[in-house]
């Protein structure tokens, strides 16, 4: 699938790829910002648009960032302050930005929860986690049961801590679910479905006394560290299709 080097070409295989215009987001999904014509020679991956990564990928000559949270998300943007220095070093750099939210949460391969799912050895996977109409997670049973311990292990990134483990439920989880980012609140769906062992990105405060009294365990890996895994999924399917280079950079929030 050499050539695709421009950013319509481009476009058009990650709308494809994602099947971008099937989705309702609060996201605006797709090529967020132009660049001037230009061909494409490497593209960078990053969870955020924001200036560290706008940075990042002009020093490492990519010249399109490829993104989870995008700038724009569903109503007029002001441009002024933060916003206006973020559009203004993209014009002057000539990058190109893309972002894709739901869609790669949801992808049933190179997704967030579809790589999570994977680490966790998940079996007999089916979609989970209502949002919007659409089911942006999995579940499904383990190939082998986990302690809590071995489940951290297992989905945290670069050995970086968890949020927040509740460790509520049995000792050894054999189901489990997955949605990453801010999906506490899913963990009422988990337990209205009997699993044992519930990951997502944030934590929440009115969570824990349900997770405590219904008995489930509950990782908040944190946002950020739930969502390096499409990201990262996406890339190496890039250079793998597409013969690009490609760079992730790691930019993490702690949250």
């Amino acid at each position: 699938m050499q050539g695709l080097t421009t950013t319509k070409q481009l476009d058009v295989f990650f709308k494809t790829l994602f099947n971008i215009e099937a989705w309702e987001d609060i996201s605006l999904n797709g090529l967020q910002v132009d660049n001037d014509g230009a061909e494409i020679g490497k593209i960078a991956f990053a969870v955020d648009a924001c200036m560290e990564t706008f940075e990042r990928t002009a020093l490492a000559g990519a010249s399109m960032l490829f993104t989870h949270h995008g700038l724009f998300w569903g109503k007029p943007l002001a441009l002024n302050g933060a916003a206006r220095s973020r559009l203004k070093f993209l014009l002057d750099n000539n990058i190109a930005l893309y972002a894709v939210h739901l869609p790669l949460d949801q992808h049933p391969r190179l997704g967030n929860n579809a790589v999570l799912a994977k680490k966790l050895e998940m079996e007999n996977v089916e979609p989970f986690g209502l949002y919007h109409g659409n089911r942006i997670g999995f579940k499904g049973t383990l190939k082998k049961p986990l302690s809590v311990d071995e489940a951290v292990q297992r989905v945290g990134f670069m050995n970086r801590p968890p949020l927040s483990v509740l460790p509520f439920g049995a000792a050894e989880s054999r189901t489990a679910a997955v949605v990453s980012g801010g999906a506490a609140d899913m963990v009422h769906e988990a337990l209205a479905e009997g699993i044992d062992l519930f990951v997502t990105g944030e934590s929440s405060h009115s969570c824990y006394h349900y997770a405590l009294e219904e008995g489930i365990n509950v990782i908040a890996a944190g946002h950020y560290n739930s969502e390096v895994w499409g990201v990262r999924a996406v890339m190496e399917y890039c250079v793998n299709e597409l013969f690009i280079d490609a760079e992730f950079i790691d930019a993490p929030t702690g949250l």
